[in-house]
């Protein structure tokens, strides 16, 4: 700092001339001679310009103003009008009152901004390939590899048409934060922030519901997934949480797994758990000792729903069992898929479509050991194309090659009327069994609609056992047969059953056993549509039955649909189950009769669901607390644990062949991220920016 001078030692020049035109010249009074002020204090000037910053200073009055001299060649100089130029930078300096630490300051923000900027490209990169389950790694991720993978790749792509991007990139050194490590660290706060997300709505929701169910992965790991069912914001969650490497199978560990993985999120399992969904396996569904009791026995309200998809597939699979031509039929359609997807018969199959069908070509599909119900499309494509099947093995059977034209005569034998009758069935049967399916399999369904969709399969069914039905099938059975040039009658004829002499003259009392001799419609009504019928009806019985009838009737008590809609009784036995106030359920439900029933008759409002009632109480749950909480019950128990096949569907395209050495933490972050992708791409990135740095500790970047 240069030093201070009083007002009455340092004036302006007196000559105004000078002034204006020297307003940096300064003279002393009692000397009578003038100085440089600029070049005294802000520069270091050469021997011939010492005149101007020395004490004395310059009194040549004369020569002052002279063309090539004085003031007007010092006004020229270098050293002058570098001190001139520091002497403006000192006073806006003073004038902005900002000094060398806000300069500092402002350096330092601008590399925090560089740095926050180059970290959230990198976290945005991961992001977009997890939610398009594309691997990030690459096999050599060295500068001289050919791919370096998907995330180095895309991030050089980025720093083509980004100059700070590809400076940081090229920096020498450990701070380029694109390690495997940092991906982990950075794939972690993600898929946090998607989790947090999640338990502050269940949170909110206050009850919730847990589905479970394990698979293989490809590095033959038993992995566990985990979905939260909830009612928030007007609609029915099923959100993942993790997959959970399950080391032991059995109950005590499955369902010590499950609680650990609630107690980690920080969710109240003991008094907010309300349902607990998986498929039927005697370690989950255990009466005494599966993973349901066990559950149970810490949280008392969480009662067991055994899945309802896996429940229809079971009613098919057991009718599949009771029935032996059904077996079998099932059997010859999965060979003939197998021929038909060879190298040279499949040729000739586009061939031969082409020609009978104008180049529209239908491929047969694979049959599913675990889901029954999709076998629809495989019938429905068979018998679309059945002509062209049995076009293609004809020409396969009359060509000199040994295996192919032998198996080809074998799968033409077997295709007969039976066939046909058995083809046509299972199209009409499977295709009403496929629509429950996916019904069943949708996040946002209920258990009363399940229940209603349930009970009205099986009441179709019992329609298909009338006269009309089975004409109107018998007579489709007949134009197929006929299309395919297949013998309508006599075809399928048995060898006549001879009598033992020793029972000559005996009477028959009992027709057990008995087989009918011709193929036709009465045959085919009496010994193969109503054994399938019979045996679906009673299957779903069987395996639909109501085990808890007081939570089933309380839910369509729930149910606007339902004859028994705030029936008190049913409502109150539902509020004991989950511990509501018997007295104050009873005024509300009064109370709400009256509301719902002036709002329906005025046209305000329309309930079709236990999701809709919940919805029309959610302004009013504070006037009915306890009845908003039971509809929220009714709406979060499972149905389905399709939540879980999803989710298994999303680990095989994460962990492929070629990732199979991938730890369980980076598993489960990048399937939260990919199966909740759309929370993941609303994630906040400056909170991202907060939370990576607060759980960074090893950083080489400032980042606030």
């Amino acid at each position: 700092m240069f030093p201070k001078t009083t007002q009455g030692q340092k004036r302006r020049a007196f000559n105004p001339q000078w002034y204006s035109k020297y307003s940096w010249l300064e003279y002393s009074v009692s000397k009578d001679s003038a100085y440089c002020y600029a070049c005294r204090h802000f520069s270091l000037p050469s021997a011939s310009e010492s005149v101007f910053t020395s004490q004395a200073g310059f009194s040549h009055w004369k020569k002052a103003l002279y063309k090539d001299g004085g003031l007007t060649l010092h006004d020229r100089s270098d050293s002058h009008v570098n001190a001139m130029f520091a002497w403006r930078e000192y006073k806006n300096r003073m004038l902005s009152d900002s000094g060398l630490m806000d300069l500092i300051d402002q350096e330092y923000k601008r590399k925090v901004e560089e740095n926050r900027r180059y970290i959230k490209t990198i976290a945005e990169v991961l992001l977009l390939t997890a939610t398009q389950k594309q691997a990030q790694r690459g096999h050599r991720e060295s500068e001289d590899s050919d791919n370096r993978g998907n995330f180095i790749e895309t991030l050089t792509v980025i720093a083509n048409h980004d100059a700070l991007i590809s400076e940081k990139m090229r920096e020498k050194g450990n701070a380029k934060y694109t390690s495997g490590a940092i991906q982990n660290e950075i794939l972690e706060c993600l898929a946090n922030m998607v989790r947090d997300d999640i338990v502050k709505e269940v949170k909110e929701s206050e009850v919730f519901s847990v589905i479970a169910d394990e698979s293989k992965d490809l590095q033959k790991k038993e992995q566990l997934s985990l979905v939260v069912r909830y009612y928030y914001s007007g609609a029915i969650h099923e959100s993942f949480l993790d997959f959970q490497h399950a080391q032991d199978l059995d109950a005590k560990g499955l369902s010590d797994k499950i609680i650990q993985c609630l107690e980690k999120y920080g969710l109240n399992y003991k008094e907010n758990l309300i349902g607990q969904g998986y498929d039927g396996a005697a370690v989950m569904s255990g009466k005494h000792s599966g993973v349901a009791a066990r559950i149970q026995a810490e949280a008392k309200q969480a009662f067991y729903v055994h899945c309802n998809a896996h429940c229809l597939n079971l009613v098919l699979v057991d009718t599949v069992k009771s029935v032996a031509e059904v077996d079998c039929f099932f059997t010859l359609l999965q060979r003939l898929y197998v021929y038909m997807t060879g190298s040279y018969v499949h040729q000739k199959w586009v061939e031969v479509q082409k020609d009978m069908y104008g180049g529209q070509c239908r491929e047969l599909q694979k049959l599913s050991d675990t889901r029954w119900a999709c076998r629809a499309v495989a019938c429905r494509n068979l018998l679309d194309r059945l002509p062209a099947v049995l076009h293609v093995l004809e020409q396969i059977s009359s060509e000199d090659n040994g295996d192919r034209s032998v198996d080809a005569r074998g799968l033409l034998a077997q295709i007969d009327l039976t066939f046909i009758a058995l083809l046509t069935t299972f199209q009409k049967l499977l295709g009403t069994t496929k629509r429950l399916s996916d019904l069943l399999q949708a996040p946002s369904l209920d258990l009363a609609i399940a229940v209603d969709l349930i009970e009205s399969l099986h009441a179709t069914f019992q329609e298909y056992r009338n006269e009309t039905f089975a004409h109107d099938l018998w007579q489709e059975i007949s134009d197929t047969a006929k299309l395919c040039n297949v013998a309508v009658e006599n075809v399928t004829k048995k060898r006549e059953q001879r009598v033992s002499s020793k029972l000559g003259g005996s009477h028959i009392t009992c027709t057990i056993g008995l087989r009918s001799g011709d193929e036709d419609k009465n045959s085919f009504r009496q010994r193969l549509l109503y054994p399938i019928l019979d045996c679906i009806m009673s299957e779903m019985d069987r395996r639909f039955s109501k085990s808890n009838c007081v939570l089933m009737n309380g839910i369509q008590a729930l149910n606007p649909q339902s004859c028994t809609f705030l029936d008190k009784g049913q409502v109150l036995q539902l509020g004991d189950l989950y511990g509501s106030d018997q007295e104050g359920l009873t005024h509300e439900l009064h109370q709400a009769r009256r509301v719902v029933k002036r709002k329906m008759d005025s046209g305000a409002v329309q309930l079709g669901s236990v999701t809709d009632f919940t919805v029309f109480l959610e302004p009013y749950k504070e006037v009915f607390p306890d009845l908003f909480r039971l509809c929220k019950v009714a709406t979060a128990i499972p149905v389905s644990t399709a939540g879980c096949e999803r989710s298994f569907s999303a680990l095989k395209l994460i962990k492929t062949h070629l990732r199979t050495t991938m730890v369980d933490g980076r598993l489960s972050h990048l399937g939260v991220l990919s199966i909740e992708s759309r929370r993941a791409k609303a994630l906040n990135m400056d909170d991202f920016i907060k939370v990576f740095a607060s759980s960074h500790k090893n950083r080489r970047i400032q980042l606030f």
